[in-house]
Protein backbone atom coordinates (compact mmCIF):
# COMPACT_ATOMS: atom_id res chain seq x y z
CA UNK A 1 0.00 0.00 0.00
CA UNK A 2 1.62 3.20 -1.04
CA UNK A 3 0.70 6.33 0.81
CA UNK A 4 -1.00 7.89 -2.26
CA UNK A 5 2.46 8.29 -3.73
CA UNK A 6 2.69 11.55 -1.81
CA UNK A 7 4.86 11.53 1.24
CA UNK A 8 3.20 11.90 4.60
CA UNK A 9 4.29 14.60 6.96
CA UNK A 10 6.71 13.53 9.69
CA UNK A 11 4.06 14.71 12.16
CA UNK A 12 1.48 12.24 10.79
CA UNK A 13 3.98 9.40 10.92
CA UNK A 14 4.88 10.34 14.50
CA UNK A 15 1.19 10.53 15.48
CA UNK A 16 0.49 7.08 13.99
CA UNK A 17 3.49 5.63 15.83
CA UNK A 18 2.40 7.32 19.08
CA UNK A 19 -1.14 5.91 18.78
CA UNK A 20 0.24 2.43 18.19
CA UNK A 21 2.85 2.67 20.94
CA UNK A 22 0.10 3.55 23.42
CA UNK A 23 -1.35 0.08 22.65
CA UNK A 24 -4.20 1.52 20.68
CA UNK A 25 -5.34 0.51 17.25
CA UNK A 26 -5.02 2.58 14.11
CA UNK A 27 -7.42 2.38 11.15
CA UNK A 28 -6.09 3.26 7.71
CA UNK A 29 -7.68 3.31 4.28
CA UNK A 30 -5.75 1.41 1.59
CA UNK A 31 -4.86 3.56 -1.44
CA UNK A 32 -2.31 1.66 -3.46
CA UNK A 33 -2.47 -1.49 -5.57
CA UNK A 34 0.66 -3.24 -4.28
CA UNK A 35 -1.35 -5.71 -2.17
CA UNK A 36 -3.83 -6.78 -4.87
CA UNK A 37 -5.78 -9.04 -4.78
CA UNK A 38 -5.59 -9.34 -0.97
CA UNK A 39 -6.28 -5.66 -0.29
CA UNK A 40 -8.08 -3.30 -2.68
CA UNK A 41 -8.10 0.51 -2.73
CA UNK A 42 -10.80 1.65 -0.31
CA UNK A 43 -10.39 -1.27 2.10
CA UNK A 44 -9.92 -0.21 5.70
CA UNK A 45 -7.30 -2.03 7.74
CA UNK A 46 -6.91 -1.98 11.49
CA UNK A 47 -3.34 -2.01 12.73
CA UNK A 48 -2.36 -3.12 16.24
CA UNK A 49 0.89 -2.49 18.03
CA UNK A 50 3.28 -5.43 18.10
CA UNK A 51 6.91 -6.13 18.68
CA UNK A 52 9.27 -7.53 16.07
CA UNK A 53 9.41 -10.80 18.03
CA UNK A 54 5.62 -11.23 17.63
CA UNK A 55 5.63 -11.01 13.82
CA UNK A 56 5.67 -14.12 11.66
CA UNK A 57 6.53 -14.62 8.03
CA UNK A 58 3.46 -14.07 5.86
CA UNK A 59 1.72 -11.55 8.11
CA UNK A 60 0.76 -8.13 6.79
CA UNK A 61 2.45 -5.32 8.70
CA UNK A 62 2.75 -1.56 8.61
CA UNK A 63 6.25 -0.14 8.37
CA UNK A 64 7.41 3.45 8.03
CA UNK A 65 10.33 4.71 5.97
CA UNK A 66 11.11 8.02 4.27
CA UNK A 67 7.83 9.58 5.47
CA UNK A 68 5.80 6.78 3.84
CA UNK A 69 3.71 3.92 5.12
CA UNK A 70 4.29 0.48 3.65
CA UNK A 71 1.56 -2.09 4.23
CA UNK A 72 3.11 -5.26 2.88
CA UNK A 73 3.63 -8.90 3.76
CA UNK A 74 6.60 -10.05 5.89
CA UNK A 75 9.09 -12.06 3.82
CA UNK A 76 11.79 -12.45 6.47
CA UNK A 77 11.08 -12.46 10.16
CA UNK A 78 12.20 -9.24 11.82
CA UNK A 79 15.52 -9.87 13.47
CA UNK A 80 17.60 -7.60 15.60
CA UNK A 81 18.53 -5.30 12.73
CA UNK A 82 16.35 -5.66 9.61
CA UNK A 83 13.33 -7.29 8.01
CA UNK A 84 12.06 -7.58 4.43
CA UNK A 85 8.55 -6.94 3.07
CA UNK A 86 6.88 -7.44 -0.30
CA UNK A 87 3.52 -6.45 -1.71
CA UNK A 88 1.39 -9.32 -3.02
CA UNK A 89 1.28 -7.67 -6.46
CA UNK A 90 5.00 -6.94 -6.58
CA UNK A 91 7.62 -9.20 -8.09
CA UNK A 92 10.52 -8.08 -5.92
CA UNK A 93 10.75 -7.45 -2.20
CA UNK A 94 11.23 -3.99 -0.76
CA UNK A 95 14.74 -3.04 0.33
CA UNK A 96 15.38 -4.17 3.93
CA UNK A 97 13.75 -2.09 6.64
CA UNK A 98 15.48 -1.32 9.93
CA UNK A 99 13.82 -3.14 12.85
CA UNK A 100 12.70 0.23 14.23
CA UNK A 101 10.52 0.81 11.11
CA UNK A 102 7.94 -1.79 12.21
CA UNK A 103 4.81 0.04 13.39
CA UNK A 104 2.26 -2.76 13.77
CA UNK A 105 0.42 -5.70 12.24
CA UNK A 106 -2.90 -5.94 10.40
CA UNK A 107 -5.54 -7.42 12.71
CA UNK A 108 -8.72 -6.58 10.82
CA UNK A 109 -9.77 -5.85 7.24
CA UNK A 110 -13.04 -4.21 6.25
CA UNK A 111 -14.34 -4.00 2.69
CA UNK A 112 -17.60 -2.25 1.83
CA UNK A 113 -18.66 -2.40 5.48
CA UNK A 114 -18.00 -6.14 5.80
CA UNK A 115 -15.32 -7.82 7.90
CA UNK A 116 -12.88 -10.05 6.07
CA UNK A 117 -10.49 -12.63 7.48
CA UNK A 118 -6.92 -11.42 7.73
CA UNK A 119 -4.89 -13.54 5.31
CA UNK A 120 -1.68 -14.69 6.97
CA UNK A 121 -0.64 -16.74 3.97
CA UNK A 122 -1.25 -15.94 0.34
CA UNK A 123 -2.65 -18.74 -1.77
CA UNK A 124 -1.29 -19.81 -5.13
CA UNK A 125 -4.24 -18.29 -7.02
CA UNK A 126 -3.91 -14.96 -5.21
CA UNK A 127 -0.15 -14.89 -5.81
CA UNK A 128 -0.68 -15.61 -9.50
CA UNK A 129 -3.27 -12.81 -9.74
CA UNK A 130 -0.91 -10.49 -7.89
CA UNK A 131 1.88 -11.22 -10.35
CA UNK A 132 -0.52 -10.79 -13.28
CA UNK A 133 -1.47 -7.35 -11.93
CA UNK A 134 2.21 -6.55 -11.39
CA UNK A 135 3.37 -7.58 -14.85
CA UNK A 136 0.40 -6.55 -16.96
CA UNK A 137 -0.76 -2.99 -16.33
CA UNK A 138 -3.84 -3.44 -18.50
CA UNK A 139 -5.08 -6.31 -16.29
CA UNK A 140 -4.50 -4.17 -13.18
CA UNK A 141 -6.35 -1.17 -14.68
CA UNK A 142 -9.29 -3.33 -15.80
CA UNK A 143 -9.51 -5.05 -12.40
CA UNK A 144 -9.39 -1.72 -10.54
CA UNK A 145 -12.00 -0.19 -12.86
CA UNK A 146 -14.36 -3.17 -12.45
CA UNK A 147 -13.83 -3.17 -8.69
CA UNK A 148 -14.57 0.56 -8.53
CA UNK A 149 -17.77 0.15 -10.54
CA UNK A 150 -18.92 -2.71 -8.29
CA UNK A 151 -18.13 -0.73 -5.15
CA UNK A 152 -20.04 2.26 -6.53
CA UNK A 153 -23.01 0.04 -7.39
CA UNK A 154 -23.02 -1.45 -3.87
CA UNK A 155 -22.87 2.00 -2.31
CA UNK A 156 -25.70 3.27 -4.49
CA UNK A 157 -27.92 0.25 -3.84
CA UNK A 158 -27.36 0.42 -0.07
CA UNK A 159 -28.56 4.05 -0.04
CA UNK A 160 -31.90 3.21 -1.70
CA UNK A 161 -34.93 2.94 0.62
Amino acid sequence: MGARRANLSPERIALARKILSDNRHLRLRVWGASMLPTLWPGDVVEIANCSAQDVSRGEMVLACRDDRFYLHRVMTTPGENTFVLRGDALRNPDPPFPATALAGRVVHVERSGRSLPVAVRIGLTSRALGLLFCEWGLARRVALKCYGMLAERRATSSMRP
